[in-house]
């Protein structure tokens, strides 16, 4: 997997802010968006992080 270039960053930000619901994602959307952007689930976590979105219906069953 590669690392997200700041245009493609940009894009997936927009992505997740459009489809994020109360601040939060679900945990398939976010597979499939990171799959679609060819990131690692970790990256796809680190920048969930960092523009604050929460992962809900965690397939782990470690989020609500």
């Amino acid at each position: 997997m590669q690392e997200v270039t700041c245009m493609d960053r940009h894009k997936l930000e927009q992505v997740v802010l459009e489809k994020a619901i109360d601040g939060k994602l679900p945990c398939a959307l976010c597979f499939k968006i990171a799959e679609d952007f060819g990131i690692s689930k970790k990256e796809m976590g680190q920048i969930l992080n960092e523009i604050n979105i929460k992962i809900s219906q965690c397939q782990l069953g470690c989020f609500k």
